[in-house]
């Protein structure tokens, strides 16, 4: 479309994956008609996220999200666990899900508190989003999954129900 974002050149897939460390995990929920979910993780390094925290900042372009973890983040500025992308109603059970996660991780055996990164993909138009079809295990498996390189894009995990401004 020629339109040129920023200064720098984009990676080799102009994908987040780009960035060395970086691993993205998908898990795509589809059942029936009415049943159109994920979740997506996005892991910032190959090691314990909690004990090696990425600076990070929040910039808050929809009042209506439902975003946990973002007051943590604008106050330390640092990111302590992956970020998992999932339908509204589901944001918390995915922060339940990643915490306990985030506990299991060698070198956390001691932590007493973390601050799970969860933000939210209204897919309420396209999805059954009262039945609340994410759960831990969907959340687990992104994290398991996530990987460098090529990622899908699109309407998948996170993205499978979601709709960008009505298109």
């Amino acid at each position: 479309m020629g339109i040129t974002i920023g200064v720098l050149p984009p990676g080799e897939r102009n994908a987040i994956t780009d960035v060395s460390g970086v691993r993205v995990g998908h898990r795509s929920i589809i059942k029936g008609d009415n049943v159109r979910t994920g979740v997506t993780a996005v892991l910032p390094h190959g090691s314990n996220v909690f004990q090696n925290k990425v600076p990070a900042a929040i910039h808050v372009a929809n009042g209506f999200g439902k975003f946990v973890g973002s007051t943590q983040i604008q106050e330390l500025g640092v990111l302590e666990t992956p970020i998992i992308l999932t339908n509204t109603l589901s944001t918390f059970a995915a922060a339940d899900a990643l915490v306990a996660w985030s506990l299991r991780q060698k070198g956390n055996e001691n932590v007493q508190s973390v601050n799970p990164v969860v933000g939210e993909c209204n897919d309420g138009y396209l999805n059954d989003i009262r039945g609340q079809h994410v759960h831990a295990a969907e959340v687990l498996q992104a994290l398991e999954d996530a990987h460098s390189g090529a990622v899908e894009e699109g309407c998948v995990g996170a993205g499978v129900g979601t709709r960008c401004l009505g298109w």
